[in-house]
């Protein structure tokens, strides 16, 4: 009687410490599970927090260009204006054409483009002329 109490002791207390065992090694498998959840999570919001990060910079980015470039054409546009307030149209755009002739004449291309119209170019040549002249007649300050 004394052995068979034993044995039912021994073996309710191997069941238990089996049943103990089992629950402990579901827990630590469903921390691990847990952890490895809340990692891959804080992975993903890590890289979509950078995603959005490199968005932004490259929307300031393209608006910082897009207002260089407005700028760039309001201050070409300004200068028009002013030119044309000035009175110096034709000479202007007389000296402009020789300076595009001379910039063809100094580039690497082999082959030079020259106007058609040749009673243009000597235009800008007369008008080069006459700017010239009204300058040289003037006395210098």
């Amino acid at each position: 009687m004394e052995k068979q109490m034993r044995a039912e002791r021994e073996k309710r207390q191997a069941i238990l410490l089996a049943e103990g065992q089992k629950t402990a090694a579901i827990l630590e498998a469903e921390g691990k599970k847990q952890s490895a959840i809340l990692n891959a999570e804080g992975i993903k919001e890590s890289n979509i927090r950078t995603a959005e990060g490199n968005r932004q910079a490259q929307i300031l980015e393209a608006e910082g260009e897009a207002q260089a470039i407005l700028n760039v054409q309001q201050a070409f546009a300004d200068s028009l204006v002013m030119i044309r307030e000035a009175g110096m149209d034709d000479k202007v755009l007389a000296l402009k054409s020789l300076e595009a002739i001379k910039q063809l004449g100094e580039g690497q291309a082999t082959k030079l483009i020259i106007p058609s119209d040749l009673a243009g170019l000597a235009g800008v040549f007369a008008s080069l002329k006459e700017a010239a002249g009204d300058s040289a007649g003037q006395p210098k300050s």
